[in-house]
């Protein structure tokens, strides 16, 4: 009596199950393209009108409070047009390389508002700049070893403003948060636009 052999497998079933572990592969090992140019240059503009209205100065909590509003304003610009651009050139915005992205960035951004408390309680708000200067282009440059090579390159001249920032007197902090997180999106974003597709 012969043993019952098992069912041959299908040819066109075996090619599609290398053709899902291609595609997953090159998601997770892919750049994430995704990053706004658009969205960063509004980014940038919000930012430059949240300059001019919090003024120079030591920072108060008015002027904490605005910039705060500018980062939830540029959070939300910065999310919806990641996902307009990612419908736009069809790849899933939370994919491989755009989960890497959030992870690099994310923890950065947690350690900024955990500082931001701490200073402001403390009395030390001329620190501020420079903190959220500093770790805002840390967690691009990490986040932005998953994306496009300028991306990564934007996240290093924060990081200089960052410690410029804290270097400085605290005066310069007001002027510095204005040409990163206003001039520097805008050129950035403006780069990211015109070689990369919006």
């Amino acid at each position: 009596m012969a043993t019952p052999r098992p069912e041959p497998v299908q040819l066109h079933e075996h090619a599609m199950d290398n053709l899902r572990y291609i595609r997953r592969t090159l998601e997770r090992a892919g750049e994430f393209t995704a990053v706004p140019g658009i969205g960063g240059m509004l980014m940038g503009s919000t930012a430059l009108v949240a300059a001019w209205i919090a003024g120079p100065g030591t920072p108060t909590p008015r002027w904490l409070a605005v910039w705060l509003a500018e980062a939830v304003v540029a959070l939300l610009i910065g999310i919806g047009a990641a996902a307009q651009k990612s419908k736009r050139v069809r790849i899933p915005l939370l994919s491989g390389p755009g989960r890497k992205f959030v992870a690099g960035l994310a923890p950065a951004m947690v350690a900024g508002a955990v500082l931001t408390v701490v200073l402001f309680r403390q009395g030390n708000s001329g620190a501020i700049p420079g903190v959220w200067l500093l770790l805002y282009g840390t967690g691009v440059l990490s986040g932005g070893a998953a994306s496009v090579r300028v991306v990564p390159a934007m996240g290093a001249l924060f990081m200089l403003a960052g410690g410029l920032a804290l270097l400085l007197p605290p005066a310069s902090g007001d002027l510095l948060l204005a040409a990163g997180f206003g001039g520097l999106h805008i050129v950035f974003g403006t780069i990211i636009a015109v070689k990369y597709g919006g």
